[in-house]
């Protein structure tokens, strides 16, 4: 059973020990201005984000992708750390944290001065060749792309966390692809795309880190995806407190020793003035 919401105090007194891994989701760049992918309810959004299987199998598909992230990643770029990122960067500043584990790809959270954050899916800043497996800034392609497609703008109607901007059909029909410079191959973000396997030494590194936490913190994740949710099962199978802070209900209620309901830049702006 699901403990009832508590108070910011309770979650203090446990991070308080120090030892605390974050696991941070969608949830906590909200306030910086990139929607999530599921409202207070835990129910998916209208938007049905890019497949791995679907990226790779038709050129129609990057086309696709390629089209509406060229637009969306502007705003994914914009974006600016929140009360949120500050707080967890000054609780890992102070050494309350042993760990930032993050399901997010904007980079926010180093953006506020947080370090050796772990992000499990990847990052919207690096595009790598599924050829080759060179790696490469954003930025680099972002000015291929406005080369490529000289004048292409569109109506975005929304933004979504991986970067993928909603656009009318007919708006992306003659947006051109650019491929690797060093193989001709296919570019793809360095993200996890859904179907797609998070790299195995990158969960192994959550695991070891989560092995050895005095508690885990989780901070704006419903925890739907197995991605994150198996850290926090393996943390309560092990004994070892899991702390929810996220607005609405998670999968992870029922293992959580408390969990707080508030938006997470004033929960955790509360939660560092508590600890001093």
């Amino acid at each position: 059973m699901a403990p009832g919401v508590t108070e910011v105090e309770a979650v203090a007194e446990v991070v308080a020990g120090g030892g605390v891994v974050v696991l941070s989701g969608a949830g906590i760049s909200t306030e910086s201005g990139i929607p999530d992918y599921r409202g207070e309810s835990g129910s998916l959004r209208t938007h049905t984000p890019m497949t791995y299987g679907d990226f790779v199998a038709s050129e129609a598909g990057r086309q696709r992708y390629w089209a509406r992230s060229h637009l969306g990643w502007r705003t994914i770029a914009r974006a600016a750390p929140n009360d949120g990122h500050r707080a967890v960067a000054a609780l890992q500043a102070r050494g309350y944290l042993s760990g930032i584990v993050t399901q997010n790809v904007d980079g926010l959270h180093q953006a506020a001065g947080a370090r050796d954050v772990i992000e499990l899916h990847g990052n919207l800043d690096r595009v790598i060749c599924l050829q080759c497996g060179t790696t490469s800034a954003r930025e680099v392609l972002d000015d291929r792309l406005r080369a490529a497609n000289p004048g292409f703008e569109a109506e975005v109607t929304r933004i979504n966390p991986d970067g993928d901007a909603e656009l009318p059909a007919e708006a992306v029909e003659d947006f051109r692809l650019v491929d690797c410079t060093v193989c001709g191959g296919i570019l793809k973000p360095d993200v996890v795309f859904f179907g797609e396997n998070v790299p195995k030494n990158r969960v192994e590194r959550c695991y070891t880190l989560i092995d050895g936490a005095n508690a885990v913190l989780v901070l704006g994740s419903s925890l739907t995806v197995m991605s994150g949710f198996r850290f926090v099962r393996h943390a309560a199978k092990s004994g070892t407190p899991v702390l929810i802070i996220n607005r609405g209900l998670t999968r992870g209620d029922p293992y959580a020793t408390h969990r707080v309901d508030l938006p997470l830049g004033r929960a955790l702006t509360e939660l560092t003035a508590r600890l001093g």
